[in-house]
């Protein structure tokens, strides 16, 4: 996956920092982490004022591949621990009852925690050192809150300058966040419940649990990136057909330009519109996306116009982002 790995020099350094209740962003499978002790609360703080993230909004905890999940849960249902033997590590966040002595910090104040036992080799390096393998990592995306996602190094030095530590590794083959999936109310009857769609589809999760998931209810925990408006560029985004460019081109000012970014470059369509071919499967398409919104920020358009993605579970993630980026601009 990686092919750089950071000394043994550099990871000691994160560890440090980590321990110290300070702030290290590093890579995962799906996008780059903003990593703080998940048990200091004052460093989990910092977490959510370096991104202007409101309090309640709940991140998740990364732990080494192997750790005691019972730890960090006040139980471990079975479907927890089926779901957990069949993609763990892996894109997969499980949302569990918090044991009691883990601080409610982490959880934007509920009774309900994320976990998380990420595949990159980096991720887990850093895991396996921080507190001998036995600490768990709270970490969102390294990212100003509400904006687009960063699945380089780069694009968190573009963020946060040298204001964060950054542990390097090339190879974020998802690219966008986890799967969520909710087993805390389990002993309530309800669940489980997929609270954000990501690479991890329902039918897989379906496979190995035997029973359908459901779509959040109005009392489903508070989780990470299931607001509506997030994900967003600076430049304006919206969903339309092809058909919808001679509207958009009109609108724009004199001066302005819009990509649109589709499967088939549109026939006849305004030189003021610049195409831009869309990934044609969906985990290219989740792997560039975020890529592809932080270049077309640079690059001067007026509006960004993105083709709907195909119907299908395989798509949903997706489909996911490109909504709520696009309900920041409604």
């Amino acid at each position: 996956m990686s092919s750089r790995m950071p000394t043994a020099a550099e990871l000691d350094e994160a560890v440090r920092l980590l321990e110290a209740g300070q702030l290290v962003a590093f890579p995962t499978e799906t996008v780059y982490g903003l990593g703080a002790d998940a048990e200091n609360p004052e460093a989990v703080a910092r977490i959510f004022a370096a991104k202007g993230r409101p309090s309640n909004h709940p991140v998740i905890v990364h732990v080494v591949d192997g750790g005691d999940v019972g730890y960090w849960a006040d139980t471990v249902p079975e479907a927890a621990q089926k779901l957990i033997d069949a993609f763990w590590p892996g894109p997969l966040t499980l949302i569990l009852k918090r044991a009691a002595h883990i601080p409610a910090a982490v959880a934007g104040g509920q009774d309900s925690l994320g976990l998380r036992c990420p595949s990159h080799p980096v991720a887990q390096a850093l895991l396996s050192r921080f507190r001998r393998g036995r600490g768990g990592i709270a970490a969102p995306s390294a990212n100003k809150f509400g904006q687009v996602s960063p699945t380089t190094a780069q694009h968190v030095r573009d963020e946060f300058g040298d204001a964060v530590y950054v542990v390097e590794g090339d190879g974020v083959d998802v690219g966008i966040e986890s799967t969520i999936v909710d087993l805390s109310r389990l002993e309530q009857g309800v669940g489980p419940v997929l609270l954000r769609p990501g690479a991890i589809t329902p039918a897989m999760m379906e496979a190995v649990l035997g029973v359908a998931l459901s779509l959040p209810d109005e009392a489903a925990p508070r989780a990470s990136g299931t607001l509506r408006a997030h994900y967003a560029p600076r430049t304006a985004l919206v969903l339309a057909d092809a058909s919808a460019l001679p509207a958009y081109v009109a609108s724009l000012p004199t001066d302005g330009r819009l990509a649109f970014v589709g499967r088939v470059a549109p026939a006849g369509a305004d030189t003021r519109c610049a195409f831009v071919a869309a990934p044609a499967t969906p985990e290219a398409y989740a792997r560039e996306l975020y890529r592809l919104l932080r270049r077309l920020d640079k690059e001067g358009f007026a509006r960004l116009v993105f083709e709907p993605v195909p119907v299908g579970h395989e798509w949903d993630g997706v489909r996911d982002r490109l909504g709520r980026a696009a309900a920041a601009f409604e």
